[in-house]
């Protein structure tokens, strides 16, 4: 299994699939499935039983996830949509914006 270079909390661009160039946050990440969850993009409708905290049910709208290799990291210093290195930096392992050099982390 290839390890992901997308986190929680990432800005990133879909560049594939019905909502290509949108732009969105990562809510949840799944490295397991190679998937990511984003803010906005992806959203399907999902049919929700009667609960005590909601006895109405009904159907609602939620962000499926899409596969990682759809989805490619927006630098915060160049703001592109860019691949990632990764670098050692004082011990420790950061990850790198290939266009401008910054690190992400």
């Amino acid at each position: 299994m290839a390890k992901m270079n997308i986190k929680k909390g990432d800005k990133v661009k879909v560049i594939a699939g019905k909502d290509r160039g949108a732009e969105g946050v990562v809510i949840k990440s799944y490295p397991s499935n190679q998937r990511v969850a984003v803010e906005g993009i992806n959203i399907v409708k999902k049919a929700q039983r009667p609960t005590q905290a909601n006895p109405q049910g009904g159907i609602a709208s939620v962000e499926a996830p899409i596969h990682v290799s759809n989805v490619q990291l927006v630098c915060p210093a160049c703001g592109e949509a860019t691949r990632v290195s990764n670098k050692r930096v004082d011990g420790k392992k950061v990850r790198v914006c290939k266009k401008c050099g910054k690190d992400f982390d």
